[in-house]
């Protein structure tokens, strides 16, 4: 290390640098060089407050940021050389621009690296809300679109993993946009709640210096719908807080367990004994061994990578529950469950819209499994009870009729009129019609309901919302 870098990186308190295993077990600039942009942003917005109060002159703000600029170009076309002996992205990029820039050793003034990673997380995970959000409209998309083009299929809903009441497929995949829509929610929160400026609050104890926080946070956007601007109100917790990291991996998590469902839902609508619906060769995988295989594996490590977004949530959450006020080394552990977390729930976001989007029901199959006379049970003993059979007994003179079908081999619409009458006298059933599946689904009107009028309904609703709606941050929004 060069005599400047030594004094960069480590002070004058120390005689020496650190042992060489300590420095590789402490640098973080294996992961967190990710976020360099972030800390260019901040560190020219710093630089321009330090101007505007007069402690940097327009030469020198000149020279810092024309330096700054250059290294992010350099860095961008992967020609800069990152140094694991300056620990940080912080460092590295500061110890290249005192080197180009004499005044680049102004820089860090009212500044330190407690409240620069608490700006640069805030400012990555703005965008990075921004972008999964839009990625998960893509996904609410694939799944509207998947079910306009099949409004018409009908298949069995279940509970217990039995079968248990006729739905249009259609609105078993608009549950999941309903649930994906609450995670939407869940972005927008965590959004609002990372939107807040903690530079200008020092190591833990803000600065004697006349700094201008609201000036910075002007600059970077840190600003509310009406545009005032919103500072960290404590300066301990400002680089303390990791709550915006775990808010959003609690979001992101949720994001993998919806995913997972509906990852569980094609696996097993793919496999040969349901055969509801087939997913495109893109999408699966065959067998070294068994030529006749067709593995549902993108589905598969879908549902599996949900683990593994849960198990950052608990390993953050496990990481702050102990630490003392304020700052401590521990927090550099927060970045790469972070970093992972959104890597891993965007790529299955996309994934799972490119599966869907090359999915087909099976609409024959669907219908024979829908319908299934039994699936129309409860609707008989809705019809006893439009007949004035109170329900409870309604359920027991019907769950009766199923039993008898079982004993004498027959389907439950095999029934005769004479048996159904032996059964509920209060009420005459005609199976003709209450075991029309047709019929059955057009019954089904109450708001919410898989009914074919509300179904569309529903589409119709979603299609006007999807074409109209924006992602939180989208003014933010960058690429992976």
């Amino acid at each position: 290390m060069s005599q400047h870098a030594a004094v960069v990186a480590r002070s004058g308190r120390f005689a020496q640098g650190p042992a060489a295993e300590v420095a590789a077990f402490t640098e973080s600039v294996s992961f967190d060089w990710r976020l360099w942009r972030q800390d260019i942003l901040g560190s020219m917005a710093h630089a321009a407050m330090l101007h505007h109060v007069g402690l940097l002159s327009q030469r020198e703000l000149r020279q810092i940021l024309g330096g700054l600029a250059a290294i992010g170009r350099e860095i961008a076309e992967a020609k800069f050389r990152w140094r694991p002996d300056l620990e940080d992205v912080h460092m590295n990029i500061e110890a290249a621009l005192t080197q180009r820039v004499p005044a680049g050793a102004k820089l860090h003034t009212g500044r330190s690296r407690n409240d620069q990673i608490a700006l640069d997380l805030r400012l990555w995970l703005r965008d990075e809300i921004g972008t999964l959000s839009g990625e998960v409209r893509g996904l609410q998309g694939s799944l509207v679109g998947l079910a306009s083009r099949h409004v018409e299929v009908l298949a069995p809903g279940y509970t217990h993993l039995q079968r248990a009441q006729p739905v249009a497929l259609a609105h078993h995949g608009l549950a999941y946009v309903e649930m994906l829509e609450r995670d939407q929610g869940r972005l927008r929160d965590a959004f609002a709640r990372c939107n807040v400026c903690p530079l200008g609050c020092g190591a833990l104890a803000g600065s004697t210096l006349p700094l201008d926080r609201a000036f910075v946070a002007r600059q970077l956007g840190f600003v509310d719908a009406r545009g005032r601007v919103r500072l960290a109100e404590n300066s301990m917790d400002a680089v303390s807080d990791r709550d915006f990291v775990v808010e959003f991996c609690a979001a992101a998590a949720l994001i993998a367990v919806h995913l997972s469902r509906l990852a569980e839902d094609l696996i097993l609508w793919s496999s040969t004994e349901f055969g509801f619906v087939r997913m495109a060769d893109a999408f699966t995988t065959g067998s070294s061994l068994m030529p006749q295989k067709k593995n549902p594996d993108v589905a598969e490590l879908i549902r599996g990578k949900s683990g593994r977004v849960v198990g950052n949530l608990t390993a953050l959450l496990t990481l702050l529950k102990g630490l003392p006020m304020t700052y401590n080394r521990d927090l550099q552990e927060d970045k790469e469950r972070l970093f992972d977390t959104a890597d891993t729930v965007g790529a299955c976001v996309r994934l799972m819209a490119g599966l869907l989007d090359h999915t087909t029901p099976n609409a024959a199959v669907c219908r024979a499994a829908a319908a299934d006379p039994q699936l129309l049970a409860t609707d008989v003993a809705e019809a006893l009870v439009r007949c004035g059979v109170p329900f409870r007994q309604a359920h027991h003179a019907v769950g009766a009729a199923v039993a008898l079908a079982e004993r004498t081999g027959r389907r439950l619409d095999q029934l005769t009129p004479a048996e159904w009458q032996d059964l509920a006298p209060a009420a005459a059933i005609d199976p003709a019609v209450i075991f029309d599946l047709d019929r059955a689904m057009r019954r089904r009107t109450l708001p919410g309901s898989p009914g074919p009028r509300e179904v569309r309904r529903q589409l119709a609703r979603w299609r006007r919302r999807l074409s109209a709606g924006a992602a939180p941050g989208s003014r933010k929004a960058g690429s992976r």
